[in-house]
């Protein structure tokens, strides 16, 4: 099938995806935009997880304080390299980041991050919550409500403040397949006036 330059650049400018790996996926997909969309994303969550092991010893810390002067985050970002961590979409992550954190008030970076205590905890107040039915029925309700404490509280897991159909972990995989560096937001810190942190 003859793909035009047309349908490659559309598919490059929403993806940002070299020429030729739209090109293939666009050929892959039977010239549907769409399908490419997915098959390059698939392909750049695989080079994420590839990546995921290696060092990272570069990176920034970036703060951002709100209008109001009430709200202040810092997040120490890290990747492999000083060239990445100088790249524009690098930066623009961590800006995107430091909106994140300053609006929708994530506790941890991951779910691996969130005490063992805490998860009890919730697990038990929700198990409360459905008493009366099978066993089977609340662990299944437990689950789904763990899965929505962690869409909450775990900054990976929260959906993007500027486009809700994405997370924050899919953003950073993402980046990952676009850099070609492993990415890894390692902390972050939020103040607000009068509260506790």
């Amino acid at each position: 099938m003859e793909i035009s330059a047309d349908i490659v650049k559309k598919l490059r400018d929403k993806t940002n995806a070299g020429m030729m790996d739209c090109k293939k996926a666009l050929q892959e997909a039977g010239g549907d935009l769409e399908k490419a969309t997915d098959l390059l994303r698939k392909r750049g969550l695989a080079i994420a997880a590839k990546k995921s092991s290696r060092a990272t010893k570069e990176g920034v810390i970036a703060a951002y304080i709100h209008s109001n002067n009430k709200v202040g985050v810092l997040v120490e970002v890290c990747c492999e390299s000083d060239f990445v961590a100088k790249n524009a979409a690098f930066q623009a992550f961590v800006k995107d980041l430091t909106l994140q954190i300053a609006s929708a008030v994530p506790r941890y970076v991951s779910r691996e991050q969130v005490p063992e205590e805490v998860l009890e905890r919730e697990k038990a107040i929700y198990r409360e919550q459905v008493t009366g039915k099978p066993a089977a029925i609340v662990e299944k309700i437990v689950a789904g409500k763990l899965e929505k404490f962690y869409q909450e509280v775990c900054l990976l897991d929260q959906p993007f403040v500027k486009e809700d159909k994405r997370t924050i972990g899919d953003l950073l995989k993402e980046l990952i397949a676009k850099l070609g560096e492993n990415i890894v937001i390692r902390r972050f810190v939020r103040y607000q006036v009068g509260e506790e942190t």
